[in-house]
């Protein structure tokens, strides 16, 4: 029997070399549509999987290669004398190389005026079924779905007269992962909304379907005890964290991947050159400045015990007079858009020190956040809600400075990368105080102003924000005795007016914002 590839393709990339040398090493070609024109106008023989088959695309194309003589072609068990057997009896020839790729569904629904009708021609069906065929036969067939495994199939063929076992074997896993995501594609876009109106959408379809891949496996996970890896969506957006690259360090751990997804999340946030520095998946010191520098020295100054081995996240180059400074002290990952030559070599010489690149996308975010429980899990959209100065409700009688407006607004922001309970003093773009995580506002209040104590940081005339609305008058008691002389908070408890009368009482100015900004 004579060698055969079949070639049909929505990604073009590289398919008329792959037919040209498949033609070469003595493959006759087989294609449909477009794929056979393109390759035909390049001069490399091809036929028509119509004049193959004796039967005619129909159905404005939705039927071309649902035949017998393709998939016995593609299925057949080589080794299997009956299946040899049949298809000499049917005048069938095998088909030993399947290339194949789906229509752009994906592509399709991306497009903000995409239809349902239009949506639905985008399915794909024949695709599919040769794939898996294929893949299934994968003892005799070559499946490629990616143009980027065609020089490896060429490669093997010319070096050793086919393409391997272990090979195929791999060629035919990344089918089954392909058509998962295809189909998983299909299903959440279908389910997204009701009937056939694509402008009645709902954020959380019936049943949703998600794929990640690989990136590598951990030591260990957030302990010694617990195995992990790491995963990433098969598309990260610029400016996310999983599309990092490393340019130097140790393997990320698990928590370093973590701790740096907030660092780089919190950073992101700030328009002006900004630092922030992680312990432990909280902002132990964060500041704005004029470059990066000034950002880093403000930052560290808010907690330096804590920022030992912490994360650093810059939204800005990394200059080499920042890396001098950052050099002095032990951190685990630095993450920034860009590095001077210079910083880099500086960082060299801390061999075990993870430097990381990450695109800068102020807007990027992820679609959903997930939530593991036993048995379940919750889904919810990121907290992406932003707050304009003009959108502040002054609710004392103590109206606030523009420089008391300036540092709420960056005190509510680093607020929101913060675990609950939250309350954070700042001053002058620089943290001061940060209390997290706590089971009551007040001890968040206590410990933010501990903190500030112990880094010899005043908190007079500081701003105070809290994630949350105060309950009782108790925290904004603790914040004012600390020192505050404004407070940036949602608003919305029972007792607002009760809370509203002790700022006034107390002197200072508070503002609302009508939103809050829980972390668990």
């Amino acid at each position: 029997m004579k060698k055969q590839a079949l070639i049909s393709c929505s990604d073009k990339s590289g398919v008329v070399e792959f037919a040209r040398e498949l033609n070469e090493l003595g493959y006759h070609i087989l294609s449909t549509g477009g794929t056979a024109k393109l390759i035909a106008e390049a001069g490399v023989p091809v036929q028509e999987v119509a004049d193959y088959t004796g039967f005619p695309e129909m159905l404005d194309g939705r039927v071309k290669t649902l035949n017998p003589k393709i998939h016995a072609g593609i299925l057949a068990r080589r080794p299997v004398a009956e299946h040899m057997e049949a298809l000499k009896q049917h005048d069938i020839e095998t088909i030993d190389i399947v290339a194949v790729n789906l229509y752009p569904f994906e592509q399709a629904i991306a497009n903000p005026k995409c239809t349902f009708e239009h949506a639905i021609e985008n399915i794909d069906i024949g695709g599919p079924t040769m794939i898996r065929a294929a893949a299934k036969n994968h003892e005799g067939v070559t499946v490629i779905v990616s143009p980027g495994d065609y020089r490896k199939v060429i490669s093997e063929i010319r070096e050793k007269g086919e393409v391997s076992a272990e090979t195929r074997l791999v060629l035919a896993k990344k089918v089954f992962v392909h058509t998962a995501r295809y189909d998983a594609m299909i299903s959440n876009y279908l389910t997204s909304f009701e009937g056939n109106d694509v402008s009645n959408r709902t954020l959380f379809p019936e049943t949703l379907t998600r794929q990640w891949v690989k990136v590598q496996d951990m030591r260990y996970g957030e302990n010694p005890h617990q195995k992990a890896a790491f995963y990433k969506e098969n598309h990260v957006a610029p400016g996310l964290l999983a599309g990092y690259e490393q340019v130097q360090g140790k393997e990320l751990s698990y928590n370093n991947i973590a701790d740096s997804d907030a660092a780089w999340e919190a950073v992101r946030s700030f328009e002006n050159p900004a630092c922030v520095i992680i312990k432990h998946a909280n902002p132990c010191g964060a500041a704005i400045g004029i470059n990066a520098t000034e950002a880093y020295e403000k930052a560290f100054k808010c907690d330096p015990t804590s920022a030992f081995g912490g994360i650093i996240a810059f939204n800005v180059e990394v200059t080499a007079e920042t890396a001098e400074k950052i050099s002095r002290q032990f951190a685990e990952v630095i993450i920034a858009p860009s590095y001077e030559a210079k910083a880099l070599e500086i960082f060299a010489q801390k061999k075990n020190m993870r430097i990381l690149i990450v695109a800068m996308g102020r807007h990027a975010h992820n679609d959903y956040d997930f939530k593991r429980i036993g048995g379940g899990m919750l889904l919810q959209t990121p907290d992406t809600q932003t707050v304009k100065p003009e959108e502040l409700k002054v609710v004392t009688e103590l109206k606030p400075s523009n420089d008391q407006i300036s540092d709420m607004m960056f005190a509510w922001k680093i607020a929101k990368f913060i675990k609950s309970n939250t309350i954070v003093f700042v001053r002058n773009g620089m943290t001061l105080g940060v209390g997290a995580g706590q089971m009551s506002r007040v001890d968040s209040a206590r410990i933010a102003s501990i903190k500030a104590k112990e880094a010899g940081l005043s908190l007079e005339g500081s701003v105070a924000a809290s994630d949350a609305f105060f309950p009782f008058r108790d925290g904004l008691d603790v914040i004012i005795d600390a020192g505050a002389k404004a407070v940036i908070q949602p608003g919305g408890s029972i007792r607002d007016d009760e809370v509203i009368a002790a700022a006034n009482e107390r002197g200072i100015t508070m503002v609302f914002t009508g939103e809050r900004h829980f972390r668990h």
